[in-house]
């Protein structure tokens, strides 16, 4: 954390918090017995100075030191211990707003003649929020502790896709989709060496991969590049860059050294025998019927991420192919410039949303934040005769964990 104003910010309104959720603590003990109540007061303020302590001890810590994991983990807990008490505290609030208004309306309104029957024989309304408050806050710490038994959980997604203009030589083309590996987030090789095996179990005829394989730097591949060199299909294996794979988040010594570290994770991806496509497209020819693969560099309609993609340089040259799969990280492109200016190209392959890492599937509805920011951020969406496929992600960043939203394998089958 390297704003200091920042962090002090957020420890006055973590203490804040700590004292405004201990009333709902101690409105929640009121049957209890006096051990109980010793027993729990004690222990929530023994992990409340602990969290305020480390928060403070933070930029002295030398975490860059830590192990990789060991930083994510210390990051994380921060942070929801932080969310869960926020969340705790809206409900509390509801309470209090409620009593104040009760309170200003019966000085207001009142009248003395009249006797107000003060006793309830059920639970009262504050008792009531105060349980609700501190369930949903301790249900949203149990979730997100949960779901760092998650991050490795990787679920295929298997979809069919019709198109009536797809050449009849590649119907049936079954196409593995991946994307935001985040390599620098993955520290179990074992887990992500069975992510892989999932993969090539699939005998797909074509791989794509569409960005985000890094969270920084090319060396975080060093570990890994063995693993994934292993994703093999007959047609190839195709990549593109994603806004965290050129480096923009981290300072550089020099732009010198930006550039190299960007050549790398280049010249890495050709060892691995992936081929990535920068603003260019290749043809892939079945029984002398083609259709085009276009790759783009990352381009983005929020103000906060690049435009570096150039899809007209892309694309030139493939007017007369009957069929175009387009590969571009960010979805907001979909809707910004493909099927406003392109709406020969048929389908549109994304990730870089994540699903946020956080959310709800269900069959027949799902849910998560990041919907708010990003119209299209998981699954498949249709416009006409155009198709989107959002990919959840292989990886993660940030929070080392998924709840609701799992890491992402898709096989998809052309009809």
């Amino acid at each position: 954390m390297r704003n200091p104003g920042f962090l002090w910010t957020i420890i006055v309104i973590l203490v804040i918090l700590d004292f405004y959720v201990f009333q709902a603590v101690k409105v929640a003990l009121t049957a209890a017995s006096p051990r109980v109540r010793t027993t729990v007061v004690s222990v929530y303020w023994i992990l409340a100075v602990i969290t305020t302590a480390t928060l403070i001890a933070y930029p002295y810590l030398k975490v860059e030191n830590l192990p990789r994991e060991a930083r994510s983990y210390l990051f994380s807990m921060l942070v929801i211990i932080f969310f869960s008490k926020l969340l705790a505290s809206m409900f509390l609030a509801m309470d209090d707003v409620r009593r104040g208004a009760t309170w200003i309306i019966s000085k207001l309104f009142s009248n003395p003649s009249l006797e107000v029957n003060q006793t309830s024989s059920g639970i009262t309304r504050s008792v009531f929020l105060s349980w609700l408050g501190l369930a949903m806050g301790g249900g949203l710490f149990s979730s997100m502790i949960y779901g760092f038994t998650n991050k490795y959980n990787y679920h295929i997604f298997r979809l069919r896709l019709a198109f009536k203009n797809l050449p009849a030589a590649f119907k049936g083309l079954k196409i593995v989709h991946i994307s935001d590996i985040h390599s620098g987030s993955l520290a179990d090789k074992k887990a992500v060496k069975k992510g892989v095996a999932k993969i090539m179990k699939e005998k797909p005829d074509l791989i794509l991969f569409t960005g985000d394989l890094v969270n920084d730097r090319a060396v975080e591949m060093d570990e890994l590049a063995d693993v994934f060199a292993e994703l093999k299909a007959p047609m190839g294996v195709y990549s593109i860059l994603g806004n965290h794979d050129y480096g923009d988040y981290i300072r550089w010594e020099s732009e010198t050294e930006k550039s190299n570290n960007l050549q790398r994770l280049r010249e890495l991806q050709a060892k691995m025998g992936w081929r990535l496509l920068m603003n260019e497209h290749v043809l892939l020819e079945r029984e002398q019927e083609k259709i085009a693969l276009i790759g783009v560099e990352n381009w983005s309609a929020k103000g906060n991420f690049p435009k570096y993609g150039k899809l007209s340089n892309a694309c030139s040259g493939t007017e007369q192919v009957p069929f175009k799969i387009l590969l571009s990280h960010d979805p907001s492109h979909w809707d910004a410039e493909v099927r406003s200016q392109y709406k020969d190209i048929d389908l549109t392959l994304s990730g870089h949303t994540h699903g946020m890492q956080f959310g709800v599937e269900i069959p027949g509805f799902k849910w998560s934040p990041v919907q708010y920011m990003y119209k299209q951020w998981a699954g498949l969406y249709e416009e006409e005769d155009q198709k989107l496929y959002v990919n959840r992600g292989f990886g993660f960043i940030g929070y080392p964990g998924r709840v609701g939203i799992l890491p992402e394998i898709t096989v998809i089958n052309l009809t």
